[in-house]
């Protein structure tokens, strides 16, 4: 790392100008990435909170399960809850509408949700209420439609006291609003449906085909059935692929500014290979230099997108967590190298005699 850290010394300019870069790039990237993930839980976050092995949708005669399709018949819950290596069957009820308090009113999604028989507490289930005419609210809903426990809320026409605000649950950018299956099912009807579960949350280990196949339904882990979610699929696709190249931007540009500054270095390069210095000690030295920017770089960029998330977060849904702060960073270190790597055949193919003027 001599002559490595000698360059780091004494062209301070020139790396200033690649950190920099990195650090920009690592902007975009990160700040990217963490809209994604706000968005992202903005979409799923009610839908990964179902208790349940594995969610259950109507299967339709063409085209795939969806949400917002479903409608599951009490006979076909009652197949799925007889089924052999069923523990336990959640029915739930899902919609969208709009909710009024005072003069606040905002977009919500209603989730019908018994308050006994789910296998396991998550920030969803706690929101269900005890009685039909009470409402639980997400931090969201309450936070849209400036209601506390105790307060009324209106919703299609029927007014319900909020028993309690929990934490945060989103269903397609909507903040969810539970009731009890009979209210829920009373406000489909209101709304045109059939008051009919929109999906099961299943627990156990039966022949999930079988019994799918035999009930006309799909039986998905939740992770698979967040697909069932048009918004989501078009939304992180579209934000994921930008995400993508920006990464590979990163290591184009890195890639770019290395090839360029090992190439000047070539007579150096040549000097120490001249004297006995070995391929891998160059290669080394070579790479170490740019770890020591990318770090640099990349570390700066980082603190800049937690610090503009922390900002941002009271305005745009943006997620600060480990994936999308630690996994952009690691990322863009190994694409860094990747491209830096790419300027190293200057290092090995340098010819020792340069050094000693036979080009002259």
């Amino acid at each position: 790392m001599f002559v490595a850290w000698r360059d780091l010394r004494h062209a301070r300019g020139r790396f200033l100008l690649i950190g920099t870069v990195v650090a920009l790039i690592t902007v975009l990237v990160g700040f990217l990435a963490g809209l994604t993930g706000g968005l992202a839980a903005q979409n799923i976050s009610a839908v990964l909170g179902l208790p349940g092995d594995h969610l259950v949708l109507e299967k339709p005669a063409t085209g795939s399960a969806s949400f917002s399709e479903s409608s599951l018949s009490p006979a076909t819950v009652e197949h799925w809850r007889k089924a052999d290596g069923v523990d336990t069957v959640v029915p739930i009820g899902i919609a969208q509408t709009r909710a009024q308090s005072g003069s606040a009113s905002s977009g919500v999604a209603l989730f019908g949700l018994p308050d006994t028989g789910a296998p396991r507490e998550t920030d969803l289930t706690a929101l269900a209420p005890s009685t039909d005419d009470t409402v639980g609210l997400s931090a969201g809903a309450a936070k849209e439609l400036h209601a506390s426990a105790g307060d009324t809320v209106t919703i299609l026409g029927t007014d319900y006291r909020v028993a309690s605000v929990g934490g945060d649950a989103w269903y397609s950018h909507t903040a969810v609003v539970a009731l009890t299956p009979a209210a829920w099912a009373q406000a489909d009807k209101r709304m045109g449906g059939d008051g009919d579960a929109t999906v099961l949350a299943v627990t156990g280990s039966p022949n999930w085909d079988a019994v799918a196949s035999a009930t006309g339904t799909s039986a998905q882990p939740t992770l698979l059935s967040l697909t069932a979610l048009e918004a989501f699929k078009s939304e992180i696709g579209s934000l994921g692929l930008m995400v993508a190249m920006l990464f590979g931007i990163s290591a184009l540009v890195v890639g770019a500014f290395f090839t360029v500054w090992t190439m000047q270095r070539s007579a150096d390069i040549a000097v120490l290979k001249a004297l006995g210095a070995t391929q891998r000690s160059l290669v080394l030295d070579a790479l170490g230099q740019a770890l020591v920017v990318l770090v640099g770089g990349i570390g700066i960029g980082m603190l800049a997108v937690v610090g503009l998330g922390a900002l941002a977060g009271n305005a745009l849904p943006f997620l600060v967590a480990p994936i999308t702060t630690l996994v952009p960073a690691a990322a863009m270190t190994v694409l860094g190298l990747a491209g830096a790597a790419v300027a190293l055949r200057t290092v090995t193919h340098a010819d020792p005699l340069t050094a000693l003027g036979s080009n002259r």
